[in-house]
């Protein structure tokens, strides 16, 4: 089995973790012998064991380790943190080959762990599948180059364009998508750290913003609302998860609900995606309204578009955001039991310049 395979194998194993290792990034590691893997690990949550010490301590027959080349999508770390250096018990270990997917960009590693492996004399080759490791991280990237969160902008429209109906009732979501489309969008909240909407869309939609239709967890909750208007009431306020209010108020914590002053005469999303970046939050899936998406699409600062079109529609109502502006074609389209699920992937990263003068 090539490089490659071992690679996409750790790349594989990595996934597991999306969702539960933040602020960390996604590793996976395997240990092979003889062309065959007799370790594996990944990164399950933060502050526990690394994807190398996983990989590692699964191998039962410790003496094949010195013959052994262990594989690892981002570069082993160096230094001390929640865990001890992964290059140590690397050294330790007795193995003499390691291949990395990428050097890790974070200060404290950036190259420092491939060379302290290669002062101890291991064998290191840098840059397998490079560009897969870099998509996998892509969230964890973003944040130390961009500085700021990875943005992904989500909404469901009908057919002829429209995101909600002109009248509704009781202040309850009216359904665009099918079953699956819905579970698919709830198993993205759990992938992400945080969603974010707008005033509007909580007022009229009352949303509980969880992963209630798959097992996994809930995203942090983030609402735009200038003037502190929605009811403490509603289904976003449950104490289960960490809620973030951005206001023209003054910044306070109120058990589980933290207000954020932001001048709103100024630029809001650089002042959000900034303090959401401060507060270490690597990605957020925004889910409207329409306002709110367009504001994001509109200034440039997004990373994702995931958009479902519904079999139905409206005649009427709310408009659906507009993308056309984005030229570029979408890189998937999926059908979803009739429902169509279109993504976009914007190329030009967005980065805070200002922050560093913040």
């Amino acid at each position: 089995m090539s490089h490659s395979k071992f690679m996409n194998k750790c790349i594989e194993l990595a996934q597991r973790g999306l969702g539960n290792t933040y602020p960390n990034p996604l590793v996976g590691s395997v240990v092979v012998s003889t062309n065959k893997v007799i370790g594996s690990g990944w990164h399950q949550k933060a502050g526990e064991a690394h994807a190398e010490v996983q990989a590692i301590r699964s191998v039962l027959d410790t003496n094949a380790l010195p013959k052994s080349t262990l594989y690892v999508n981002l570069e082993p770390c160096s230094h001390h943190g929640k865990t001890p250096p992964c290059t140590d018990l690397i050294i330790k270990s007795g193995i003499r080959h390691v291949v990395v997917g990428m050097l890790d960009p974070f200060q404290k590693v950036n190259g420092q762990g491939v060379q302290k492996l290669r002062d101890e004399g291991i064998k290191v080759d840098v840059g397998v599948e490079e560009e897969s490791c870099k998509t996998l991280n892509k969230r964890f990237l973003t944040t130390i180059k961009s500085k700021r969160p990875y943005v992904i902008l989500k909404w469901a429209q009908t057919k002829d364009g429209y995101i909600a109906p002109k009248n509704k009732k009781n202040n309850q979501p009216v359904w665009v998508t099918n079953s699956i489309s819905r579970t698919l969008a709830h198993q993205w909240r759990a992938e992400e750290q945080s969603i974010l909407i707008g005033r509007q869309t909580a007022v009229d939609d009352n949303p509980a913003l969880t992963t209630r239709r798959i097992d996994g967890p809930s995203p942090t909750r983030i609402v735009i609302d200038p003037n502190e208007m929605i009811d403490r009431n509603a289904k976003l306020f449950t104490a289960d998860q960490k809620v973030i209010i951005y206001t023209n108020n003054h910044s306070r914590v109120d058990e589980h609900i933290f207000y954020v002053s932001i001048d709103f005469s100024g630029n809001v999303l650089e002042q959000i995606l900034r303090d959401l970046h401060l507060k270490n939050i690597q990605s957020v899936l925004v889910e409207g309204g329409t306002k709110t998406l367009q504001y994001f699409i509109d200034s440039g600062m997004w990373d994702e578009a995931k958009v479902f079109t519904g079999q139905g529609k409206f005649g009427d109502g709310v408009l659906a955001p507009d993308i056309s502006s984005f030229t570029n074609a979408p890189v998937s389209v999926t059908k979803l039991n009739g429902d169509v699920l279109k993504v976009w992937v914007n190329l030009q990263q967005y980065q805070l310049k200002s922050l560093d003068n913040a």
